[in-house]
């Protein structure tokens, strides 16, 4: 098994992505990112997969792809999170995760995705495992 890219690295191949995209693709990317630092300054930043940025606290949260006509945004657990303001219109059939397509032009309501991604962080802490302690 892989051990994954140290914090640093991983910020820098997602810098780089945004970098190498050069266009509306790159500029959501960024605006994604920061939206989800915004909405969890303790998220952790991953490269997996070849080449996904993916944020986690306690889980994975979500990924970054980027596609030739869409930046998407996977939630883990998206199935099981509430979505009042309907911002998932992509992976709707699954039972477990759920999609964010964001096409070019679109406009991203800053409010509601920063609601859904604690909510994710919220979900992930509270059906993250406990640990054990050992009793010398």
């Amino acid at each position: 098994m892989k051990k994954p890219l140290p914090a640093e690295s991983a910020a820098a191949c997602i810098d780089a992505r945004i970098n190498e995209l050069g266009d509306w693709r790159g500029k959501m990317l960024a605006k994604v990112r920061a939206i989800v630092h915004e909405a969890d300054p303790e998220i952790v930043e991953e490269w997996k997969w070849r080449g996904t940025p993916v944020w986690s606290h306690g889980g994975i949260v979500c990924t970054g792809e980027t596609y030739k006509n869409v930046v998407k945004m996977t939630f883990a657990k998206g199935a099981a999170l509430k979505d009042p303001a309907g911002l998932f219109n992509s992976s709707l059939d699954g039972n477990v995760r759920r999609a964010i397509d964001i096409h070019e032009g679109d406009q991203v309501d800053e409010t509601a995705l920063k609601d859904l991604l604690r909510a994710a962080v919220a979900l992930n802490l509270k059906t993250r495992p406990k640990t054990r302690r050992l009793s010398a």
